[in-house]
């Protein structure tokens, strides 16, 4: 009996197999080349891969050799994989079946998959394999020197996250200009043998391009396609002309961000704008105002109609006054929708929440009014942890689903948002708000002032005009003539 690095026992007399670590014995009857999974016997004798049969002849488990002396073994029907020998050592399977040097090599993630690729391309390329995408940038930099020795390096690897994810691991470790992708549309290369699609392999090999990383761009024809494609456009406008005509209005996958200190009036601002989208629109808009009631919210867009402060109970306004200027001001059904209810112990409920909203609800706006709420309560390192985690999944999701999101955030002493700068990174455009709170002239504590910090799309910062709060109405309008004083 010999015992083996890992652990593993086998007596060579009576064929025993003992797993490490107590797991159980096997008796192995014999190794045979048994073709599986659509591969040819010509296929499987190339790769030495054996198959271990029972008594009966059933094939019970695949043993795969590596070029150090490794073999690495799948039980068929659990699909569990074990080790035999030495597998710590990192390196290509099936590497050591063709010398180095030639015109290809393709690389594939599995051991079914290189003797399916090898088969599909009529046994004319050596192909080796990766030992999974977890593995693949540490073999494939163990095996640098032999896959740098051929002329072109195919990447076949699996086609799901972490293969696509590998497969760029192991592009950054070669010349650019040698690599290509096979770009799979099912899963993997033994997928293709199995549905009897070998053609449609060879075809997306032959075709593959120069591999570049998603979003680069490099040849003509794309280029040409880029420029004849429509613009972005805007899908709704500011209810302040000279933000507008800075920003060019709001734009489907953007973030527009609005920042001031505490007690600015930065939510009554951002009303505003739902009230301008909803009247000048048809699209849908959410508004999740984290620090007010769904009442006050509806009460808010009502005041806008009705030009009174329906929240305040002197306004003498009616509940029915209230919700029918709201059915006013939406037309329709299933339009508006809101969402007060937090919980501040599972920050992942907004990003569903936001996601259900710009997704299935169809929303081309979402208001974030404001996204430091989303993280009250924690401590310093985990409130910036949690929301540049957040940031960088919103400019994704807005990114995905084209909504805009309108997102609201406080700013701290030197005007930089607060626990995160990475908020500000996200925003596509940065709008800053500053309002004199103790100025002595009541119409100077009710203007507010606009700064553009930040205009990716426009370009153009600076001031974008003030705003006058009418405490009258409750309501904004832009500053455009010389106001009188507001009666003390």
């Amino acid at each position: 009996m010999e015992t083996y690095d890992d652990g593993h026992t086998f007596c060579f007399s009576c064929r025993t197999y003992t797993r490490p670590n107590g797991g159980g014995t096997r008796h192995i009857t014999s190794l045979q080349i048994v073709p599986q999974r659509g591969l040819t016997k010509e296929a499987e004798t190339k790769y030495g891969i054996l198959t271990e049969v029972d008594e009966e002849g059933t094939p019970i488990a695949r043993h795969y050799p590596y070029p150090w002396g490794g073999w690495k073994v799948r039980d068929i029907k659990t699909k569990r994989f074990w080790s035999r020998g030495d597998m710590k050592t990192k390196g290509l399977f099936g590497a050591d079946k063709f010398p180095p040097g030639g015109p290809a090599v393709i690389v594939v993630e599995g051991e079914e998959d290189a003797p399916a690729a090898y088969q599909a391309l009529f046994a004319k390329y050596p192909v080796v394999s990766v030992r999974s995408s977890a593995t693949a940038f540490a073999d494939a930099s163990a095996g640098r020197a032999y896959l740098n020795a051929f002329d072109k390096i195919y990447l076949a690897l699996d086609n799901d996250e972490p293969g696509r994810k590998a497969t760029k691991e192991i592009a950054s470790i070669f010349d650019f200009n040698k690599v290509y992708h096979v770009n799979l549309q099912l899963k993997d290369a033994s997928d293709y043998v199995q549905g009897g699609k070998e053609k449609e392999f060879r075809d997306l090999f032959y075709s593959a391009k120069r591999f570049t990383p998603t979003g680069v761009v490099s040849s003509f024809s794309e280029f040409r396609a880029i420029v004849s494609g429509k613009q972005k456009d805007s899908i709704g406008t500011y209810p302040f002309k000279q933000l507008n005509s800075m920003s060019y209005g709001l734009r489907g996958g953007e973030i527009s961000l609005w920042t001031a200190q505490e007690g600015i009036g930065k939510t009554e601002v951002v009303r505003a704008i739902e009230h301008h989208l909803l009247r000048t629109t048809e699209s849908n808009l959410a508004a999740i105002h984290l620090e007010e009631s769904k009442f006050r919210q509806l009460a808010g867009l009502a005041g806008y109609v009705l030009e009174r402060p329906c929240h305040l109970p002197d306004s003498f306004v009616t509940p029915e006054e209230i919700a029918n200027a709201v059915e006013t001001l939406c037309r329709r059904d299933d339009r508006l929708h809101l969402y007060s209810h937090f919980d501040n112990d599972d920050p992942e409920s907004i990003l569903d929440t936001i996601r259900f909203l710009g997704g299935s609800c169809g929303c081309s706006f979402v208001v974030l009014d404001h996204i430091s709420q989303v993280v009250s309560g924690m401590n310093e390192k985990d409130e910036r942890q949690t929301l540049d985690y957040l940031c960088t999944k919103l400019a994704r999701m807005v990114e995905d689903l084209q909504f805009c999101l309108i997102l609201v955030s406080h700013v701290n002493d030197n005007n930089q948002t607060r626990s995160s700068r990475y908020i500000s990174k996200v925003a596509d455009l940065r709008v800053h708000l500053h309002r004199d709170l103790e100025a002595s002239e009541a119409s100077e504590r009710n203007t507010t002032y606009l700064t553009v910090l930040k205009n990716r799309f426009g370009a153009q910062t600076g001031p974008a005009g003030k705003l006058f709060f009418n405490p009258g109405t409750f309501t904004l309008s832009e500053h455009s003539i010389e106001l009188p004083p507001v009666a003390e």
